[in-house]
C-alpha cells in the first residue's frame, strides 16, 4: 500500500508542478497530497484526497490535457 501512496503522491506532484495549472487548483492538489501523507487509515486518506480531486476534475478552469491525469489518480484511489 505504501508504494501505491508514493506513486499517487508522485503523480499529483507532477500535476501540481505544471505551469498552466491555476493557483486555486494547485492548492487543491497540494491538499490532496497532504491528505495522502497523513498518518491515518488509507480509506480516510483516500476519501479526503478524493474530495479535493473531485473539485479539481470538475473545474472549468482546468486545462483539458490535465483532466485525464487527474481522473487517472482518482481511478487509482477508488480501486485501492
Amino acid at each position: 500500500m505504501d508504494d501505491r501512496i508514493t506513486d499517487l503522491i508522485e503523480c499529483l506532484s507532477q500535476i501540481e508542478e505544471d505551469s498552466s495549472m491555476p493557483r486555486d487548483m494547485k492548492q487543491k492538489i497540494r491538499n490532496a497530497i497532504i491528505a495522502l501523507g497523513e498518518d491515518k487509515e488509507f480509506k480516510i486518506k483516500a476519501n479526503k484526497a478524493l474530495q479535493e480531486l473531485d473539485d479539481v476534475a470538475n473545474s472549468p478552469n482546468l486545462p483539458s490535457y490535465i483532466r485525464p491525469q487527474v481522473w487517472n489518480v482518482v481511478s487509482m484511489l477508488e480501486s485501492a
